[in-house]
C-alpha cells in the first residue's frame, strides 16, 4: 500500500488502538487480530498495533487495513517508551506496519538517540511514515519542522510536562492544527461516539480510540472498583 493510499483511507476515519497489558491473557498476537478482525468489520479504516509479534500477525490476515505499529519498551534512565530507538522502529516496519509511532516528546531518550535522526532513519531507509506522539506544542512544532508526517496527541497527559492534564487534548489538538503543517490525530482520552465526532468537528485528520473500545481489562476494572466502592 502506498503512503497516498494510507493517507486518503484515514482520513476522517476511525482508528482502534488494539492493545493489551502484557499480563493479560489478551496480549495474545491471535487474540488481538481476532479484536483487529472485529474493528474492522465494523468500520475502523486504521490499527494502532503495539509489538511486531502482533503487527505482523494482523498485518497477515487484514493485508490491505492501515496499520499504525509501535513498540513499547521501557529502558533505563529514560521514560520515553513508544518506540524508543531505531531498533524498535526497524522490527515496527518489518513487521508490516505503514506507519511507525514514536515518542517524540522532547524527554532525553536511551542509548543518546534524536528523535530527528530516528525519524529521518525511518523515513529514508524503512520508506515509512512517521507518526509523532506528542505531549505539548512545543514537542508538536519541533516533530513538524523535523519532518514528521503526522502528529497525534498521544502523550498529553501522560508524560512529566503534563502531569495532572486530563486528556482528550482538544485544546493541544487545536494549537497543533493552527500552528503546523502536519495531519493531526487525536490519540488519548477519546471515550464515547461524541468526543471522536467533536475531534473530527475540531479538524482532526482522524481520531484514534482504544481502552474504550478495546480495552477490556481496564474497564472491567473500572466497574469492578465503582461498584467495590462506591463513592
Amino acid at each position: 500500500m502506498s503512503n497516498s493510499d494510507t493517507m486518503d483511507r484515514l482520513r476522517s476515519g476511525l482508528i482502534v488502538s488494539c492493545q493489551a497489558p502484557a499480563t493479560s491473557p489478551l496480549h495474545d498476537p491471535a487474540v488481538i487480530t481476532a479484536i483487529a478482525q472485529a474493528c474492522v468489520n465494523q468500520g475502523a479504516v486504521g490499527l494502532r498495533l503495539d509489538t511486531p509479534a502482533h503487527i505482523r500477525a494482523v498485518r497477515q490476515a487484514l493485508p490491505q487495513i492501515p496499520i499504525i505499529g509501535l513498540w513499547k519498551q521501557t529502558l533505563p534512565g529514560s521514560s520515553v517508551y513508544i518506540t524508543p530507538q531505531f531498533c524498535h522502529a526497524e522490527a515496527v516496519a518489518a513487521a508490516g506496519a505503514d506507519i511507525v509511532a514514536v515518542d517524540c516528546t522532547l524527554r532525553d531518550r536511551p542509548g543518546g538517540e534524536r528523535v530527528e535522526e530516528i525519524m529521518a532513519r525511518i523515513q529514508s531507509q524503512l520508506g515509512k511514515w512517521v507518526m509523532a506522539d506528542v505531549d505539548t506544542l512545543e514537542a508538536a512544532v519541533l516533530a513538524d519542522a523535523a519532518g514528521a508526517d503526522y502528529i497525534g496527541t498521544t502523550l498529553f497527559g501522560y508524560t512529566e510536562a503534563t502531569a495532572g492534564l486530563q486528556p482528550p487534548g482538544f485544546e493541544l489538538l487545536r494549537q497543533i492544527i493552527a500552528q503546523t503543517n502536519r495531519p493531526a490525530i487525536c490519540e488519548g482520552g477519546i471515550s464515547s461516539p461524541s468526543m471522536a465526532r467533536r475531534s473530527l468537528g475540531l479538524g482532526a485528520f482522524a481520531v484514534v480510540v482504544g481502552t474504550a473500545i478495546t480495552g477490556i481489562d481496564a474497564q472491567v476494572q473500572a466497574y469492578s472498583q465503582a461498584i467495590r466502592h462506591p463513592a
